[in-house]
């Protein structure tokens, strides 16, 4: 997709991409070859019949009045297993984002960046104070709460949000790092804790503090459906909280404020719940793998994230703007540049996780266009034997070694202009120590940490 009259959109956009209907309008109708790395979306839900069937509704979707709120809520309500004088739905997490700040928030708000654009953006607009805590970077963008209360206690905050996990970096805490974090401040006016991404992480056990939020008068959860089902043009959101605060914020919300797509994907979802299940379980599995291949590049710092994207450092030299419109012009391949939000910079960007297909047309455009050749990345270190049990009364049976890959040869392409001459040193949270001789390397000191977990694993099988 080519075309200064798309990348232009970028440059006049604020705090937020263009949308796909205006990259479509712009480029002529070729906003359907875009791979999509900028839209935080699960790419594996709803599934083909889902779609099928909403094709076939979509006359009735289109003609009637949908239900009244309190029904489709009532209906989410029974899925979840939540209370409906507990919840409130609204058009999108961002209108009920609109709607706390109007009733909940009155002078300040405290909150870390950088993240979600809308909880700073949000109260400045409407004359609030937002006091803001800088993630910092050498730590991997990681929030101690303990510096957040300390840090809302010095300025006076009066209310205080934290994303979890948050956006753009995809760093998470814990259940009861969250539960401790909102007790310390039982005396502001509101605490919001949007756990927006909150499905796709990594967890033994569910990280939500649903259950305990509606015990407690002044904490507010939020949390999307069109982000964890794929379906962000169906906009809908919803937020947890003692029946007091949810029923203030029902009481403001418009008649009519959620459509028809809404109740029906809503009425759908009790059928689907093995597949929605299975796609939150694969979106798991290709974070993984796109970790580590956005490891492999020179320069580049991988956060770890428990979000369905992946916050990246570009090397030294590399401008994130030019970098996403010659992904887009010459790739079609479409990025979140972070040069636009509040705490980062255009030497980050949000890249979201994608299947692996295309996951691998990123990585060849982006060591095209960083590089001006492609990088020969090396073969996943092969799983560790099991080694065999203390008590054993036989030898364990021997097992196969693996077949370990020949590397393949790297394909020569000519320089394209690229942001970096030459391949930089590889920069990162932690620098990777230089190689350690055999005799040292088991002495490695134990919790050592590169920031980037592939890296990590691949030392500690050194």
């Amino acid at each position: 997709m080519a075309g200064s009259n798309v990348t232009a959109l970028f440059r006049s956009s604020t705090a937020h991409s263009p949308s796909y209907f205006t990259l479509n309008r712009a480029g002529g109708g070729a906003a359907g070859d875009i791979v999509d790395f900028c839209i935080p979306c699960n790419p594996y839900f709803p599934t083909p019949a889902m779609f099928d069937r909403l094709g076939d509704s979509l006359r009735d979707i289109l003609t009637y009045y949908p239900s009244s709120a309190d029904t489709i809520t009532a209906e989410l309500c029974q899925v979840l297993g939540l209370n409906p004088q507990t919840v409130a739905m609204g058009n999108g997490s961002t209108e009920l984002i609109t709607w706390i700040d109007h009733l909940l928030v009155r002078e300040s708000l405290a909150v870390p960046v950088p993240t979600f654009g809308r909880w700073t953006d949000q109260p400045m607009e409407t004359g609030k104070r937002v006091d803001m805590l800088l993630l910092p970077e050498a730590r991997g963008f990681e929030l101690d709460p303990a510096s957040f209360v300390q840090f809302i206690r010095t300025r006076g905050s009066r209310a205080a949000v934290i994303c979890n996990p948050n956006n753009p970096d995809g760093g998470l805490l814990t259940k009861q790092q969250v539960l401790s974090l909102v007790d310390s401040l039982q005396d502001l006016d509101l605490v919001v804790v949007d756990e927006s991404f909150l499905e796709f992480a990594d967890a033994d056990q569910d990280p939500t503090i649903v259950a305990e939020a509606v015990l407690r008068t002044n904490v507010i959860v939020l949390r999307s459906l069109g982000k964890n089902f794929g379906l962000h043009g169906v906009r809908f959101g919803y937020l947890v909280s003692n029946p007091q605060l949810a029923g203030k914020v029902r009481a403001a919300l418009p008649k009519w404020n959620l459509n028809s797509f809404a109740e029906t994907v809503v009425f759908m979802l009790k059928e689907h719940r093995q597949e929605y299940a299975e796609s939150l379980q694969q979106v798991r599995r290709d974070r993984q793998g796109m970790i580590w291949r956005l490891s492999q590049l020179p320069g580049l710092t991988v956060y770890p994230s428990q979000g369905n994207f992946v916050y990246v450092r570009l090397p030294e030299g590399a401008d994130g703007a030019i970098l996403r419109d010659r992904l887009l012009a010459e790739h079609g391949v479409l990025i979140r540049e972070c040069g636009n939000k509040i705490g980062s910079s255009s030497r980050f960007a949000r890249l979201v996780v994608r299947p692996e297909q295309d996951v691998m047309r990123l990585m060849s455009a982006m060591e095209q266009v960083l590089y001006g050749q492609r990088i020969q990345a090396p073969a996943p270190a092969p799983a560790p034997e099991p080694l065999a049990p203390m008590l054993a009364q036989t030898p364990a049976p021997a097992q196969p070694q693996a077949q370990q890959p020949q590397p393949q040869p790297v394909a020569q392409l000519p320089p394209m202009l690229a942001l970096a001459q030459q391949p930089v040193a590889a920069r990162g949270l932690a620098p990777a120590p230089a190689p350690l001789p055999a005799a040292a390397s088991t002495a490695m000191t134990p919790g050592y940490t590169s920031g980037t977990p592939a890296v990590d694993r691949l030392v500690s099988q050194g």
